[in-house]
């Protein structure tokens, strides 16, 4: 005899984590950090047209400590680097970051000295959306993979602060894109 049998008809049973968890898979609230054309694609995301309210995610923050989740959208400039890095520094945990656009994610065209080669070099990159730039719809279908693949799967609880800062370092200490060595090099 387990507890199932012990509980009336309905009733649900899980863990706290996994409540938890689904409470916050739909609550992404985004602070925008537009940096140039990919900017615009990102607003037609929340335009009644791809209606991004339909998720619980029509609310762009502009500040920093109301939001869990940065869009860096379009190319990201020496100048742009330090106020990029300290938004992100500002955001309470647990936070993610999407890299909109091949720009964000690997500097793009724009191969000088005076453009960062990509989000990854900055802060930890959880979602690349490719593109030049990329459609609204690439953008929700980006949403919908982080929700499934980072955010349920993301343990609470006790040492959820020490697994997040370890996480993060070892992403900022790993190979950045342009470095890694890949069939078409």
């Amino acid at each position: 005899m387990g507890l199932e049998d012990k509980i009336p008809q309905g009733v649900l049973l899980t863990t706290v984590e996994g409540l938890f968890g689904w409470m916050r898979q739909a609550s992404f609230w985004p602070a925008t950090f537009g940096l140039a054309c990919c900017a615009i694609e990102m607003m037609t995301y929340g335009a009644p047209r791809f209606d991004a309210g339909r998720w619980g995610q029509e609310v762009f923050r502009a500040s920093p400590r109301q939001a869990d989740l940065m869009i860096i959208s379009g190319r990201i400039s020496q100048k742009m680097a330090p106020v990029l890095r300290q938004v992100y520094d500002q955001m309470p945990n647990p936070k993610w970051v999407m890299a909109m656009g091949v720009c964000a994610s690997s500097g793009g065209m724009f191969n000088n000295y005076a453009i960062v080669q990509g989000g990854d070099h900055l802060v930890p990159v959880d979602m690349y959306v490719p593109g030049c730039p990329p459609r609204p719809d690439m953008l929700i279908d980006a949403m919908f993979k982080l929700r499934k693949d980072i955010v349920m799967k993301r343990p609470m609880g006790a040492h959820e602060l020490e697994e997040i800062e370890a996480q993060e370092q070892a992403a900022l200490e790993s190979m950045a894109t342009h470095e890694m060595k890949g069939l078409m090099r």
